[in-house]
C-alpha cells in the first residue's frame, strides 16, 4: 500500500463546500483510503492576489494506485467540481496537489514529487505538519519542520479537524 499527503484548496463560492467534495471523492474511491485531514485553513492568494482568500487542508491516505494514477484521479475530481484552469494561480473552486508519495522523488512531464513549491508555502506545511510533524524530505532528508515558511504568519486556523468522518460531515 502507498502512502501519500495531498493539499486541497478553495477560494470560490463556499470554499468548504468543496474541499469536503474533494474529500469526500477520495475517500469514496474504492483504492483510496483518507487516514488523516488537517484542519481548514484561511490564506492569502499567492502569486495572483487579486482574488479572494483561500481555504487550505491536507489529507494522508493510503492508496493502492500509482502517482501517476493518483494525479488523474486528482485531476479528474477537479474537473468533476467545476474547476477551470484559465489564470495561473488564479481563483479555483478546487486544487487538489500531490505533496508526497511514500518516500520517493518522481519527475514526470506532468508530475513532480515532492511537490517543487511545497516548502516555500505555509498554507501547505503547517497543516501538513499538523498531520505528521516528524516527515522528513526525501530529497534533502531535513525535517520539514525546520522550513523557514513554517514560521509565516499569514496562515489562520479557521476550523479545528476532529477527524475523517467529522470533516465529511462539514457541509
Amino acid at each position: 500500500m502507498n502512502l501519500a499527503f495531498i493539499s486541497i484548496g478553495s477560494n470560490i463560492e463556499d470554499r468548504l463546500y468543496y474541499l469536503v467534495e474533494a474529500v469526500r471523492a477520495l475517500h469514496t474511491h474504492e483504492k483510496i483510503n483518507v487516514l488523516s485531514v488537517s484542519s481548514v485553513y484561511e490564506t492569502a492568494p499567492v502569486g495572483y492576489t487579486e482574488q479572494a482568500e483561500f481555504l487550505n487542508s491536507v489529507i494522508h491516505i493510503e492508496t493502492s494506485l500509482d502517482a501517476q494514477s493518483l494525479l488523474a484521479i486528482c485531476q479528474h475530481i477537479e474537473v468533476e467540481l467545476g474547476r477551470v484552469r484559465d489564470i495561473r494561480w488564479g481563483p479555483r473552486i478546487v486544487d487538489l496537489d500531490i505533496l508526497l508519495y511514500n518516500n520517493e522523488t518522481i519527475v514526470t512531464e506532468n508530475l513532480i514529487v515532492p511537490h517543487p513549491r511545497m516548502c516555500e508555502r505555509a498554507f501547505v506545511l503547517i497543516p501538513l505538519l499538523e498531520i505528521d510533524s516528524t516527515i522528513v524530505h526525501p530529497s534533502t532528508g531535513e525535517l520539514l519542520s525546520k522550513e523557514e515558511a513554517v514560521s509565516d504568519v499569514g496562515v489562520v486556523l479557521w476550523k479545528k479537524s476532529d477527524g475523517v468522518m467529522q470533516f465529511l460531515g462539514s457541509n
